[in-house]
Parts: C-alpha cells; sequence; structure tokens
C-alpha cells in the first residue's frame, strides 16, 4: 500500500527542504499556497503516486518544517523559484512537472518562464499567470482598494503575524472555510482598525471536505514555525516586480493547465475573468482551462477527486 514518506533535502538553493513524498517515476512537484504547507496536497500524493508518479511536495521557504531566514528580503520571487529548480536538482531530475496552488501558483509560472528547460509541465490552480504590471503593485494596490485590502495590510511588520500566530486553529477554520465554495464569501478589505480574520466568517459547522483533524494538522505545523515567512512573500511583492524587468511579458512556453473553482476569490474579482480568456497569449501552451463549478479558493481539498483527475489526464499527454 502506497504511504506518504517524509524527508529533508538540501535543495542546489542552498535552503534544507522538508518534502513529503509517495510513488515512483516522472517528477510531479507540488507547491502549496497561504496559508498552507505540504497537508494541502495529502489528496494528491497519492493519487498521483498509484498513477505512476514521484510526488513531491515540499514545504516552501519560510513554511512549516522548512522554515527559512528572518529576513523579509530572502522571500523574492527568485529565491522561490530557485528553490523549485534546486529542488529538482536535489531530486536527482533534470526536468519535473511543477504544479501550484495559490501562492504555489505564481511561483510555478515563473519556474516554467524562469527555466523552462527544467519544466516540462506547468499546472496553475486557483491563480492565473498573470504579466509583469506597468508599475510597482503595492501601491497601485493602495490606491484602487485602500490600506485594508489584505495584500497591502501584510506589509505591515509583525502585526498580521502576531494575529494569525494568536490561535493557529481559529486562523485555519475561519480561513479554509471563508475561503471556500461553501463559505458565505469573502472580501478580503480589512476594517479600520480590525485584523484580516474579521472579514473571515466563523463556521457554525465545517463543510464535507474539512474536519477537525485537518485544522489541527496545519495548526500543528505552524506551531514552531509561525507566519512571519509565509507573510515575508507578501513583502516582496514589490521587490518581485523590480527583479523581474528582463522577464517582461515573456511567454510561458512549456506545456500547461489551470485549474479553478467559479467560486474563487481570485476569479471572481473585477477583471479576473478577463485575464484567463486572454492567458493563453502569454502561455501559447496551455492546453485547458478546468472549471470546478461551486468550488472555491481551496482548490484540491475540496475537489480532490477532479483536480486529480484532471491532473492525471493532463500528465499523460506530456
Amino acid at each position: 500500500m502506497t504511504e506518504i514518506g517524509h524527508r529533508y533535502v538540501e535543495s542546489a538553493s542552498g535552503l534544507r527542504m522538508h518534502v513529503a513524498e509517495a510513488g515512483e517515476g516522472p517528477l510531479v512537484l507540488l507547491l502549496h499556497g497561504f496559508p498552507e504547507c505540504w497537508y494541502s496536497w495529502r489528496h494528491q500524493l497519492l493519487a498521483l503516486a498509484d498513477a505512476g508518479f514521484h510526488a513531491v511536495a515540499p514545504d516552501q521557504r519560510g513554511y512549516a518544517r522548512t522554515g527559512g531566514p528572518e529576513a523579509a528580503d530572502q522571500y523574492s520571487i527568485l529565491h522561490l523559484a530557485g528553490d523549485a529548480v534546486g529542488l529538482i536538482d536535489a531530486l536527482g531530475e533534470e526536468t519535473a512537472v511543477v504544479a501550484g496552488h495559490d501562492w504555489g501558483a505564481p511561483v510555478a509560472w515563473a519556474t516554467a518562464q524562469f527555466r523552462p528547460d527544467k519544466v516540462r509541465g506547468v499546472i496553475g490552480l486557483s491563480v492565473p499567470h498573470r504579466p509583469r504590471s506597468s508599475g510597482p503593485p503595492v501601491e497601485a494596490m493602495r490606491t484602487m482598494l485602500g490600506d485594508g485590502f489584505y495584500m497591502v495590510h501584510f506589509q505591515r511588520p509583525d502585526v498580521p503575524e502576531a494575529e494569525l500566530g494568536r490561535d493557529p486553529e481559529a486562523t485555519f477554520r475561519r480561513m479554509l472555510y471563508a475561503g471556500s465554495g461553501d463559505g458565505p464569501g469573502l472580501v478580503p478589505i480589512v476594517p479600520e482598525g480590525g485584523g484580516f480574520l474579521d472579514v473571515c466568517a466563523e463556521p457554525d459547522a465545517l463543510p464535507g471536505w474539512l474536519t477537525e483533524d485537518d485544522i489541527a494538522a496545519f495548526a500543528a505545523e505552524y506551531r514552531e514555525s509561525g507566519f512571519a515567512g509565509p507573510l515575508n512573500w507578501y513583502r516582496n511583492l514589490d521587490r518581485n516586480w523590480a527583479l523581474t524587468a528582463a522577464w517582461h511579458r515573456a511567454p510561458i512556453t512549456p506545456p500547461a493547465l489551470f485549474v479553478a473553482g467559479d467560486r474563487d476569490l481570485v476569479v471572481t474579482a473585477p477583471g479576473a475573468l478577463e485575464g484567463i480568456e486572454r492567458m493563453a497569449d502569454l502561455v501559447p501552451g496551455l492546453r485547458e482551462v478546468v472549471w470546478l463549478p461551486g468550488c472555491g479558493h481551496w482548490t484540491q481539498q475540496e475537489r480532490p477527486a477532479e483536480v486529480n483527475d484532471a491532473m492525471i489526464a493532463f500528465l499523460a499527454t506530456l
């Protein structure tokens, strides 16, 4: 019977990374989002292994058992993509299919854009590839959406990590429910003087895809590492814009798949659907966009069977 194993791998980027893995065969790298960890891919690890692949889900830089440096500038997109490429090398492979959800999706897209020689396929869940903007993004978001927009709010030092780390079980229960297709909908605008959890509804009952054991598992993974590393990813948005000038509107050439729920706050945001419709302009290898009706943001957790089927079908074409 296939089981999930755990070990530490020294990425060629210099970061010692915790990975969960299962199976043997062509490498599929599974990159989680915020505020998550390897556990987000629990349903995919075994399904991909049974389909003949070596599925590897790392805790990314700053997260859970991997941890990371204290300095915020050590969490740029070049560091994150470098970790992914370095992990492919450290696992003894020349190439991999790189899949990412939420923040992991931009890392997957960037890895395929920066190093197409290392990526034989890319899968984005929830977050489509977005071309580099014409100017630094944080001030643009502040102008359009105010200081309360969560990505702007997360620029504040110390405050968001203190709130999210105060009661990790409550943080995960509220965030996972609020962002799901079962929640009442999430408008990520933090009220003045409030915190991010103020916009995340407390569930009367958990949806069927999420259990108290799942919440406890996430909370346990964060107990030591906390939220500072994960939040530092947001604190590099403007730095990422500056560092990626050389790839401005550069195409992503490996074969690609995009999967999203139609109740995901990322794709229901103004202009998001139009961006997805135009994504093939910069991702010429995009083979399919798979929509999951009624699904929210936590794509592979809310709809594991459908996500597994879509991923395996795509992998079979490579």
